[in-house]
């Protein structure tokens, strides 16, 4: 191996980014599922030979790759060093071991070089099903919502363990398609291995930790700089949000000071008996993402640029579920946490922090089924998820963004690859006029979208949304979002979370909830108010924004 200049290892860091990308992108491009190819909800990753995150994908959510960065020591304490051969491939969907809930499966290989391990690359999916009640929030217990694999052999030594596949295949309702996520999620990260291996050939390296060494010095001062100067203190925020059968009161109070941020979520409100339950890894995973994107967001993503946020919440806690708490929808809570931190952050940063947003996506599995006699061409039933986003928060300089996806980031699956997938029909899929909070900066616009089944089928759905009793709320004067509302084409008011039925012949409604104002809306600008009236935006009257 040559000495390496300053220079040398910045090409390398982007080299490794740009592996890691190309790694993700192979997910995208060989999964079944179309949370994956078309909505992106993935993430791929490089590891340290200790199993510290070295780089994440562009491609991917906050909360698989944060939660991914702790996940990889779970494997290699489970699986045991001595464990650990060339040619394996190690899985599992724990929620508490990997990203929260069970219907993402994550996957971890080791890379050798030469015979010896010189690190390990690691990838998670959303499958669209996985066994158990479907995904939704109806469980009581984590074993209600589908199969648990623990941290195990996928392959050993290059051999796969067939058992496994037959056990996932008779415990799922796609059988083909979730067994080939988890081929893909494999594939991706054969081919991270493989230009990881062509790198080192170019630069000549026998193993990554003097690049580890380079990317965590150089992350960790470029963190503690961006947060050298901020106001010392406690700041706390509370948020209340809709819940199950009852409301949920969140709570944080962020310690700042010492060059590290401390966010503990005491006072939280108690574990649910039903499956919107976070375990704490996916909290961590939000909170930091959350206070990475106020304070230092042009720092690289990676073990030692997280290492300035330690998050806590007391065990038991809706924040901290406990196993085996049911945690399907895991998502709805936890997406909730960055705008909590977020208003926390406001009190001593203020004109940085933007108004609350939608924040949960509007998730809908949809299990469609052909009607009894019916003489229908297609399939006799199909699993079908769709990934619909609200508005962002106004920002102090900004209006919010529209039907954007805020902070999970993942895309929205576009109607004609959606009614591919099975035998239904999207009528409408627009905005939402006058959804936004209004303010000084207008907040992200909502969207309105119908849905039915194609003749010869009814369906069932899981309804799994939020801020429809608790909307964004306006920062410094700003205006409310529009809450969310969930109903039939015939105005039959339907439920925010559950499983429920839509007839034959009727269309499932969703008006998705908008972001808050920014800012009193006696200072908005003349010109913008003619232009949001122009494009749509915002009813001409007061009278039908109030209808909103």
């Amino acid at each position: 191996m040559h000495p390496l200049s300053e220079v040398d290892f910045q090409i390398l860091w982007n080299r490794l980014i740009a592996v890691v990308e190309e790694q993700a992108q192979t997910l995208v491009r060989t999964a079944f599922s179309t949370s994956v190819r078309e909505a992106g909800d993935l993430s791929a990753g490089i590891f340290e030979a200790g199993g510290r995150m070295l780089a994440q994908a562009v491609t991917g959510t906050p909360g698989h790759v944060n939660a991914m960065a702790e996940a990889v020591a779970h494997f290699i304490a489970d699986i045991g060093p001595q464990n650990i051969f060339e040619g394996d491939v190690y899985i599992t969907n724990d929620p508490w071991k990997g990203t929260g809930h069970l219907h993402d499966i994550t996957v971890v290989t080791p890379s050798f070089r030469a015979g010896r391990l010189v690190g390990f690359f690691a990838c998670t999916a959303h499958v669209v099903d996985i066994g158990g009640r479907g995904f939704g929030p109806d469980g009581r217990e984590v074993f209600e919502e589908g199969l648990r694999i623990p941290i195990m052999k996928l392959a050993e030594r290059g051999t796969v363990d067939e058992g496994l596949i037959r056990i996932v295949r008779a415990n799922v309702r796609t059988p083909q398609q979730t067994v080939g996520d988890i081929f893909s999620l494999a594939a991706c990260n054969e081919v991270g291995h493989r230009r990881l291996m062509e790198t080192m050939d170019e630069f000549r390296l026998d193993d990554l930790d003097a690049l580890a060494g380079f990317i965590f010095a150089r992350s960790r001062e470029a963190t503690r700089a961006c947060l050298k100067g901020l106001p010392r203190g406690r700041f706390e925020n509370e948020m209340q949000i809709d819940g199950y059968d009852a409301p949920v009161m969140l709570k944080v109070a962020l310690d700042m000071g010492d060059g590290t941020i401390r966010a503990d979520f005491s006072g939280t409100s108690p574990q649910s008996p039903f499956g919107v339950n976070v375990p704490l890894v996916y909290t961590r995973a939000y909170a930091c993402y959350g206070l990475k994107c106020a304070l230092a967001p042009m720092v690289p993503n990676n073990a030692a640029s997280l290492e300035a946020f330690e998050v806590s919440a007391p065990p038991g806690s809706i924040l901290n579920a406990l196993d085996p708490a049911p945690v399907a929808i895991r998502h709805v809570i936890g997406h909730m946490v960055p705008d909590l931190v977020l208003g926390a952050l406001h009190k001593c940063l203020p004109e940085r922090i933007p108004a609350e947003g939608a924040g949960a996506l509007w998730n809908i599995h949809i299990s469609a089924r052909r009607l009894p006699g019916a003489n229908a061409a297609g399939p006799d039933g199909a699993e079908i998820l769709m990934f619909n986003s609200g508005g962002t928060g106004a920002r102090a300089t900004l209006d919010g963004m529209s039907a954007t996806a805020f902070p999970s980031g993942v895309h929205t699956m576009s109607v004609e690859a959606t009614e591919q997938v099975g035998p239904i029909v999207v009528w409408r899929k627009e905005l939402r006029p006058d959804s936004g909070g209004d303010g000084r900066r207008r907040g992200g616009l909502g969207q309105t979208i119908e849905i039915g089944a194609a003749d010869g089928y009814d369906f069932h759905f899981n309804a799994m949304f939020d801020r429809v009793d608790n909307p964004a709320r306006g920062r410094d004067g700003g205006a409310d979002g529009a809450p969310g509302r969930v109903t039939l084409d015939d105005g039959t008011k339907l439920k925010g979370k559950g499983r429920q039925h839509v007839p034959a012949g009727r269309r499932l409604r969703l008006d998705l909830p908008g972001g808050g104002g920014f800012g009193p809306p006696s200072e908005r600008d003349g010109a913008a108010r003619a232009h949001d009236i122009a494009a749509g935006y915002v009813s001409p009257s007061p009278a039908g924004r109030d209808e909103r």
